[in-house]
Protein backbone atom coordinates (compact mmCIF):
# COMPACT_ATOMS: atom_id res chain seq x y z
CA UNK A 1 0.00 0.00 0.00
CA UNK A 2 2.80 2.26 0.74
CA UNK A 3 4.02 3.89 -2.76
CA UNK A 4 7.70 5.68 -2.08
CA UNK A 5 8.67 8.12 -4.41
CA UNK A 6 12.38 9.41 -3.24
CA UNK A 7 14.31 12.06 -5.15
CA UNK A 8 15.44 10.15 -7.76
CA UNK A 9 11.88 8.97 -8.92
CA UNK A 10 10.39 12.86 -8.49
CA UNK A 11 13.15 13.42 -11.14
CA UNK A 12 11.94 11.14 -13.46
CA UNK A 13 8.42 11.33 -13.02
CA UNK A 14 5.72 11.28 -15.62
CA UNK A 15 2.61 13.92 -15.14
CA UNK A 16 0.20 11.25 -14.02
CA UNK A 17 2.27 8.79 -11.34
CA UNK A 18 1.37 10.13 -8.00
CA UNK A 19 -2.01 10.91 -8.78
CA UNK A 20 -2.96 7.16 -10.49
CA UNK A 21 -0.92 6.02 -7.50
CA UNK A 22 -3.63 7.89 -4.89
CA UNK A 23 -6.64 6.68 -6.98
CA UNK A 24 -5.54 2.99 -6.83
CA UNK A 25 -4.99 3.60 -2.76
CA UNK A 26 -2.15 3.93 -1.84
CA UNK A 27 0.14 5.95 0.61
CA UNK A 28 2.09 8.04 -1.54
CA UNK A 29 5.02 8.26 0.71
CA UNK A 30 7.96 11.28 0.45
CA UNK A 31 11.06 10.17 2.49
CA UNK A 32 12.49 13.20 2.85
CA UNK A 33 9.56 16.24 2.37
CA UNK A 34 9.36 17.54 -1.06
CA UNK A 35 7.65 20.69 0.12
CA UNK A 36 9.88 23.53 1.96
CA UNK A 37 9.14 23.64 5.85
CA UNK A 38 9.01 26.25 8.03
CA UNK A 39 12.44 27.60 9.34
CA UNK A 40 13.76 26.45 12.73
CA UNK A 41 12.61 28.89 14.95
CA UNK A 42 9.10 29.09 13.64
CA UNK A 43 9.09 25.36 14.32
CA UNK A 44 10.86 25.49 17.72
CA UNK A 45 8.02 28.07 18.58
CA UNK A 46 5.24 26.33 17.56
CA UNK A 47 6.16 22.88 19.01
CA UNK A 48 6.76 24.63 22.21
CA UNK A 49 4.12 27.45 22.48
CA UNK A 50 1.01 25.74 20.80
CA UNK A 51 -0.10 22.82 22.96
CA UNK A 52 -0.63 25.07 25.70
CA UNK A 53 -3.18 27.00 23.42
CA UNK A 54 -4.87 24.54 21.89
CA UNK A 55 -8.67 25.28 22.02
CA UNK A 56 -10.17 22.83 19.16
CA UNK A 57 -8.99 19.54 18.18
CA UNK A 58 -6.43 21.06 15.96
CA UNK A 59 -5.06 24.61 14.97
CA UNK A 60 -6.39 25.39 11.32
CA UNK A 61 -5.99 27.98 9.03
CA UNK A 62 -9.25 28.64 6.69
CA UNK A 63 -8.23 30.38 3.74
CA UNK A 64 -12.19 30.50 2.47
CA UNK A 65 -12.50 32.83 5.99
CA UNK A 66 -8.85 34.18 5.85
CA UNK A 67 -8.69 32.77 9.93
CA UNK A 68 -6.71 30.82 12.14
CA UNK A 69 -8.98 28.62 14.38
CA UNK A 70 -7.84 26.77 17.83
CA UNK A 71 -5.76 29.26 19.67
CA UNK A 72 -6.79 30.07 22.78
CA UNK A 73 -6.21 33.80 23.78
CA UNK A 74 -2.91 34.05 21.55
CA UNK A 75 -1.63 37.13 21.74
CA UNK A 76 -1.78 39.74 18.18
CA UNK A 77 1.74 39.04 17.58
CA UNK A 78 1.85 35.31 17.92
CA UNK A 79 -1.56 34.68 16.06
CA UNK A 80 -0.05 36.53 13.20
CA UNK A 81 3.29 34.46 13.45
CA UNK A 82 0.99 31.16 13.13
CA UNK A 83 -0.92 32.39 10.29
CA UNK A 84 2.09 33.20 8.66
CA UNK A 85 3.25 30.08 9.30
CA UNK A 86 0.39 27.99 8.11
CA UNK A 87 -0.72 30.19 5.00
CA UNK A 88 3.31 29.60 3.97
CA UNK A 89 3.08 25.39 4.66
CA UNK A 90 -0.47 25.57 2.36
CA UNK A 91 0.95 27.40 -0.08
CA UNK A 92 3.81 25.25 -0.70
CA UNK A 93 1.97 22.49 -0.44
CA UNK A 94 0.03 23.84 -3.39
CA UNK A 95 2.61 24.95 -5.29
CA UNK A 96 4.34 21.09 -5.25
CA UNK A 97 1.09 19.45 -6.53
CA UNK A 98 0.52 21.97 -8.81
CA UNK A 99 4.28 20.95 -10.36
CA UNK A 100 3.98 17.21 -9.91
CA UNK A 101 0.52 16.45 -9.62
CA UNK A 102 -1.46 18.74 -12.01
CA UNK A 103 -4.31 16.55 -13.00
CA UNK A 104 -5.39 16.86 -9.23
CA UNK A 105 -5.32 20.76 -9.32
CA UNK A 106 -7.80 21.59 -12.01
CA UNK A 107 -10.52 23.36 -10.30
CA UNK A 108 -9.89 21.81 -6.84
CA UNK A 109 -10.77 23.64 -3.63
CA UNK A 110 -7.66 23.70 -1.77
CA UNK A 111 -9.32 23.60 2.15
CA UNK A 112 -7.70 24.23 5.44
CA UNK A 113 -4.25 23.62 6.71
CA UNK A 114 -3.91 22.40 10.29
CA UNK A 115 -0.84 21.98 12.94
CA UNK A 116 -1.33 19.16 15.33
CA UNK A 117 0.70 20.17 18.29
CA UNK A 118 -1.04 17.33 20.38
CA UNK A 119 0.59 13.74 21.39
CA UNK A 120 -2.11 11.29 19.58
CA UNK A 121 -1.84 8.54 21.61
CA UNK A 122 -4.17 8.23 25.05
CA UNK A 123 -5.80 11.73 23.68
CA UNK A 124 -9.41 10.29 24.83
CA UNK A 125 -11.56 12.19 22.39
CA UNK A 126 -14.82 11.07 21.53
CA UNK A 127 -14.76 8.27 19.58
CA UNK A 128 -16.23 10.47 16.13
CA UNK A 129 -13.28 12.73 16.50
CA UNK A 130 -10.50 10.26 17.43
CA UNK A 131 -7.47 10.08 15.12
CA UNK A 132 -6.40 6.80 17.06
CA UNK A 133 -9.61 4.45 15.58
CA UNK A 134 -9.27 3.32 12.20
CA UNK A 135 -11.61 5.45 9.65
CA UNK A 136 -12.22 6.73 6.34
CA UNK A 137 -12.77 10.64 6.31
CA UNK A 138 -16.40 12.04 5.57
CA UNK A 139 -18.49 14.29 6.68
CA UNK A 140 -16.10 17.21 7.67
CA UNK A 141 -16.03 19.44 4.81
CA UNK A 142 -19.49 20.34 4.22
CA UNK A 143 -20.69 18.11 0.94
CA UNK A 144 -17.95 17.13 -1.09
CA UNK A 145 -21.09 15.54 -3.45
CA UNK A 146 -18.82 12.59 -4.39
CA UNK A 147 -15.36 14.34 -4.99
CA UNK A 148 -12.40 13.33 -3.75
CA UNK A 149 -10.57 14.24 -0.12
CA UNK A 150 -6.86 14.23 -0.57
CA UNK A 151 -4.85 15.21 2.35
CA UNK A 152 -1.14 15.55 2.98
CA UNK A 153 1.08 15.21 5.85
CA UNK A 154 4.46 16.36 7.16
CA UNK A 155 5.85 14.73 10.22
CA UNK A 156 7.98 17.92 12.55
CA UNK A 157 8.68 16.30 15.30
CA UNK A 158 12.35 15.89 15.39
CA UNK A 159 12.63 12.47 17.18
CA UNK A 160 9.51 10.59 17.32
CA UNK A 161 7.96 8.85 14.47
CA UNK A 162 4.02 9.09 12.99
CA UNK A 163 2.86 5.55 13.11
CA UNK A 164 -0.44 4.76 11.16
CA UNK A 165 -2.54 1.63 10.83
CA UNK A 166 -4.77 1.07 8.18
CA UNK A 167 -7.48 -2.02 7.58
CA UNK A 168 -7.25 -1.33 3.44
CA UNK A 169 -8.69 0.66 1.37
CA UNK A 170 -12.96 1.68 0.37
CA UNK A 171 -13.38 -1.21 -2.10
CA UNK A 172 -11.92 -3.79 0.14
CA UNK A 173 -13.79 -2.30 3.24
CA UNK A 174 -17.05 -1.68 1.49
CA UNK A 175 -17.02 -5.18 0.23
CA UNK A 176 -16.49 -7.18 3.75
CA UNK A 177 -18.70 -4.09 5.99
CA UNK A 178 -20.94 -2.62 3.69
CA UNK A 179 -24.37 -4.72 4.35
CA UNK A 180 -23.33 -4.49 8.04
CA UNK A 181 -22.80 -1.27 8.07
CA UNK A 182 -26.34 -0.88 7.14
CA UNK A 183 -26.11 2.19 4.27
CA UNK A 184 -28.88 1.37 2.34
CA UNK A 185 -27.66 0.63 -1.07
CA UNK A 186 -29.38 -2.84 -1.88
CA UNK A 187 -31.82 -2.47 -4.75
CA UNK A 188 -31.89 1.04 -4.11
CA UNK A 189 -31.46 2.00 -8.19
CA UNK A 190 -29.98 4.66 -9.68
CA UNK A 191 -31.35 7.30 -7.59
CA UNK A 192 -29.29 6.01 -4.67
CA UNK A 193 -26.90 9.18 -5.01
CA UNK A 194 -28.82 11.46 -6.77
CA UNK A 195 -29.73 14.76 -4.50
CA UNK A 196 -33.60 15.26 -3.34
CA UNK A 197 -35.10 18.80 -4.19
CA UNK A 198 -34.30 19.45 -0.35
CA UNK A 199 -30.97 18.47 -0.73
CA UNK A 200 -30.69 20.96 -3.16
CA UNK A 201 -32.89 23.88 -1.30
CA UNK A 202 -30.46 22.94 1.64
CA UNK A 203 -27.46 23.32 -0.62
CA UNK A 204 -28.93 26.96 -1.67
CA UNK A 205 -29.15 28.07 1.66
CA UNK A 206 -25.98 26.86 2.99
CA UNK A 207 -24.23 28.62 -0.06
CA UNK A 208 -26.28 31.63 0.41
CA UNK A 209 -25.39 32.10 4.21
CA UNK A 210 -21.40 31.02 2.84
CA UNK A 211 -21.13 34.09 1.30
CA UNK A 212 -21.19 35.91 4.60
CA UNK A 213 -20.17 33.18 6.70
CA UNK A 214 -17.87 30.58 4.91
CA UNK A 215 -17.36 28.62 7.95
CA UNK A 216 -21.08 27.58 7.31
CA UNK A 217 -20.09 25.43 3.56
CA UNK A 218 -20.05 22.63 6.51
CA UNK A 219 -23.59 22.51 6.89
CA UNK A 220 -24.17 21.58 3.47
CA UNK A 221 -24.68 17.59 2.83
CA UNK A 222 -25.51 15.14 0.41
CA UNK A 223 -26.58 11.51 0.09
CA UNK A 224 -23.13 10.31 -0.86
CA UNK A 225 -21.77 12.71 2.10
CA UNK A 226 -24.49 10.97 4.29
CA UNK A 227 -23.29 7.34 3.49
CA UNK A 228 -19.96 7.73 3.66
CA UNK A 229 -20.33 9.72 7.30
CA UNK A 230 -22.70 6.28 8.31
CA UNK A 231 -19.80 4.17 6.93
CA UNK A 232 -16.96 6.43 9.02
CA UNK A 233 -19.36 6.31 12.05
CA UNK A 234 -20.00 2.28 12.12
CA UNK A 235 -16.03 1.76 11.91
CA UNK A 236 -15.43 3.90 14.70
CA UNK A 237 -18.35 2.55 16.79
CA UNK A 238 -17.92 -0.91 16.34
CA UNK A 239 -15.16 -2.46 18.47
CA UNK A 240 -14.93 -5.90 16.30
CA UNK A 241 -14.29 -3.80 13.75
CA UNK A 242 -11.24 -1.81 15.26
CA UNK A 243 -9.97 -5.37 16.44
CA UNK A 244 -10.08 -7.12 13.32
CA UNK A 245 -6.56 -7.90 11.96
CA UNK A 246 -7.58 -8.81 8.56
CA UNK A 247 -6.13 -6.16 6.38
CA UNK A 248 -3.90 -4.89 9.26
CA UNK A 249 -1.04 -2.80 8.34
CA UNK A 250 1.45 0.07 10.42
CA UNK A 251 3.28 2.29 8.88
CA UNK A 252 6.39 4.86 10.07
CA UNK A 253 6.58 8.14 8.90
CA UNK A 254 10.03 9.37 10.30
CA UNK A 255 11.19 12.81 10.76
CA UNK A 256 10.98 15.48 8.21
CA UNK A 257 9.16 12.70 6.22
CA UNK A 258 5.78 13.14 4.37
CA UNK A 259 2.99 11.72 2.94
CA UNK A 260 -0.11 11.82 0.75
CA UNK A 261 -3.18 9.86 0.54
CA UNK A 262 -7.12 9.93 -0.76
CA UNK A 263 -8.82 9.67 2.73
CA UNK A 264 -11.77 8.64 2.07
CA UNK A 265 -10.37 5.65 0.03
CA UNK A 266 -7.62 4.62 2.32
CA UNK A 267 -8.61 3.81 5.91
CA UNK A 268 -6.45 5.35 8.33
CA UNK A 269 -5.67 6.05 12.43
CA UNK A 270 -2.53 7.71 13.73
CA UNK A 271 -1.85 5.32 16.75
CA UNK A 272 0.95 7.87 17.77
CA UNK A 273 2.79 11.42 16.97
CA UNK A 274 3.13 14.91 17.69
CA UNK A 275 3.90 18.25 15.69
CA UNK A 276 2.58 17.33 12.00
CA UNK A 277 1.27 19.86 9.49
CA UNK A 278 -2.13 18.27 7.55
CA UNK A 279 -3.11 19.42 4.09
CA UNK A 280 -6.88 19.31 2.90
CA UNK A 281 -8.05 19.92 -0.52
CA UNK A 282 -11.18 18.66 -2.19
CA UNK A 283 -10.13 16.85 -5.63
CA UNK A 284 -13.40 17.07 -8.62
CA UNK A 285 -13.66 13.41 -9.20
CA UNK A 286 -14.00 14.86 -13.04
CA UNK A 287 -10.67 14.98 -12.31
CA UNK A 288 -9.48 11.26 -12.08
CA UNK A 289 -8.29 8.55 -14.40
CA UNK A 290 -9.38 5.78 -12.64
CA UNK A 291 -13.57 6.79 -11.58
CA UNK A 292 -14.54 3.20 -11.37
CA UNK A 293 -12.28 3.05 -8.00
CA UNK A 294 -13.69 5.88 -6.43
CA UNK A 295 -16.26 5.45 -4.02
CA UNK A 296 -19.13 7.26 -5.47
CA UNK A 297 -19.08 4.81 -8.10
CA UNK A 298 -18.61 1.81 -6.23
CA UNK A 299 -21.66 2.77 -4.35
CA UNK A 300 -23.29 3.86 -7.40
CA UNK A 301 -22.42 0.54 -8.86
CA UNK A 302 -23.78 -1.40 -5.50
CA UNK A 303 -27.20 0.22 -5.91
CA UNK A 304 -27.51 -1.07 -9.43
CA UNK A 305 -26.99 -4.68 -8.04
CA UNK A 306 -23.84 -4.77 -10.68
Amino acid sequence: MLDTFDTDRLQHLQADDISDSLERGSVVFFPQSPVPIPSADDLLLIRRELPELLRLKNISYHPEADRVRGLDEADPELAARVKRILVEVSNNIADFLTAYAPRLVDNWTVGTCSFRPIEEQGRKLDAHASNELVHIDAGAYGATNGDRILRFFINVNPDEDRVWATKGNFPELFNSYGARAQLGYANAGDNYMTKSPLDHARSGLVNMLAAAVPVLKVLDSSPYDRVMRKFHNYMKDTPSFQQETQGHEEFRFPPFSAWMVFTDMVSHACLSGQHAFVHTSIVPLNNCRLPDMAPMNILRQAARGS
